[in-house]
């Protein structure tokens, strides 16, 4: 059995109005990536901070 075409895209752009996406081009997405974005390389911070204090 086949698998139809998928039109997945990665950001929603204003222009198109279906489809399927990960993000949409709004600032409530940006902020959310940027703050997980710094929340995880803080993380890596710290836990390479703790690896070289041993």
């Amino acid at each position: 059995m086949k698998q139809g075409q998928e039109d997945f895209d990665f950001i929603k752009d204003e222009e198109k109005k279906q489809g399927n996406y990960i993000f949409q081009n709004n600032k409530k997405t940006k902020f959310a990536f940027y703050f997980i974005a710094a929340v995880i390389a803080f993380l890596i911070f710290a836990v390479a901070l703790t690896i070289n204090i041993s």
